[in-house]
């Protein structure tokens, strides 16, 4: 675990708008195009306003490793590979899965708009990252969605009464949209907390939460370093074996059925690449002889948030209402970066051409 001495410094709010404007300027030095570098920085600035700091600018020292390797490739656009009507399937070529993800989906809207309903395949992809953004895109357009991800070739999960590391976190997400409210988003990892949480905790010198962590002799551990440093331990699945089952899902339903590839001996990787496959079904609720869905969900939900608050709880959330609470909060306040990811993401800045000096006018910018 970190040293908790060590992370002595104010953890910083940031302006979104700000914090955008300097993670585009980084892509764009890195050589990527200005509508590339819009689009990454969209979708981790928007994880870090919903409160998913493990899916947003704290990735950005990752993404620069894998192009370091020669993994992540910028500038690459999503590929129609086979196009069977109602199923599309997508070669994503290692591009930012900012930019593979944003046109899978927008693919598919366009042919549910069309028939009713499409099934996307995506394969290859880097990181995709916070899934929820994807099932926002497609209500957004007033589709229903629902995502099966694998995180191909990078174990981090130990299976349900496994010792371990042998499934991704693989993500499961669905989003049913609302006309004039919010959509209801579900969106989580399938291991009892996102490895990159586990990032957090390390850089902030936290223990994790109790039950979501194995060490490398399969014991339970709360010390985030286990994910960090050697000896590597393990994430555990969320509720036992059904988070496992649903993870397994995730793996095959994502990695085989898109033409992509599922996590074993021979597909492990050794770089810093994180590849997606995800399997995306989107649908046109208008498709259905359902008049009265609309009605239908909002009593359901009415009828839910109307129990009694059981003891120590003060309020029964819907699927995606914490993120939009946080959300409003982190606009009004700004974006908290902790001391050792912002310089992570300095360093990251400097590895790809920012100079020093604008480094440090950026840093004196956003402070």
């Amino acid at each position: 675990m970190t040293d908790p001495q060590t992370v002595t410094a104010p953890t910083p709010r940031i302006p979104a708008d700000q914090l955008h404007a300097y993670v585009r300027a980084i892509w764009e030095r890195a050589g990527s195009t200005p509508r590339e570098a819009e689009l990454v920085a969209d979708h981790l600035v928007a994880a870090n306003l919903t409160g998913h700091d493990s899916h947003g600018v704290g990735m950005i020292p990752r993404y620069v490793e894998s192009l370091a390797d020669k993994q992540l490739q910028l500038n690459r656009h999503a590929e129609l590979m086979k196009d069977a009507g109602a199923v599309l399937t997508i070669e994503g070529g290692k591009g930012f899965g900012q930019v593979i993800a944003f046109e899978a989906i927008e693919r598919g809207i366009e042919r549910a708009r069309q028939i009713g309903i499409c099934a996307v395949g995506l394969r290859g992809a880097h990181h995709i990252g916070r899934i929820g953004h994807w099932a926002e895109q497609c209500a957004r357009a007033g589709l229903v969605s629902f995502h099966f991800v694998n995180v191909a070739g990078d174990p981090l999960v130990a299976p349900y009464g496994g010792a371990d590391r042998r499934i991704g976190t693989n993500p499961f997400c669905a989003a049913y949209p609302r006309p004039g409210k919010p959509p209801l988003v579900l969106d989580f990892a399938t291991s009892t907390i996102a490895y990159g949480k586990t990032r957090v905790a390390y850089n902030q010198g936290k223990h994790t939460p109790p039950g979501a962590l194995i060490d490398h002799a399969g014991m339970p551990t709360l010390e985030p370093k286990v994910m960090h440093e050697a000896p590597f331990g393990s994430l555990t699945p969320f509720g036992g074996y059904k988070g496992f089952g649903l993870a397994a899902m995730c793996e095959i339903f994502g990695g085989a059925l898109s033409g992509g590839f599922t996590t074993h001996a021979d597909t492990l990787g050794t770089t810093h690449a994180i590849i997606n496959c995800m399997l995306s079904v989107i649908i046109d609720p208008a498709a259905f002889d359902a008049p009265d869905a609309q009605a239908e969900a909002d009593a359901f939900l009415a009828w839910v948030k109307a129990s009694p608050l059981a003891a120590g709880s003060g309020q029964i959330y819907e699927p995606g209402e914490p993120e939009r609470v946080t959300r409003a909060q982190r606009e009004a306040a700004g974006i908290p970066v902790d001391p050792a990811t912002w310089t992570q993401i300095n360093h990251a800045a400097r590895t790809v051409g920012v100079s020093e000096a604008e480094v440090g006018e950026w840093a004196a910018r956003l402070r």
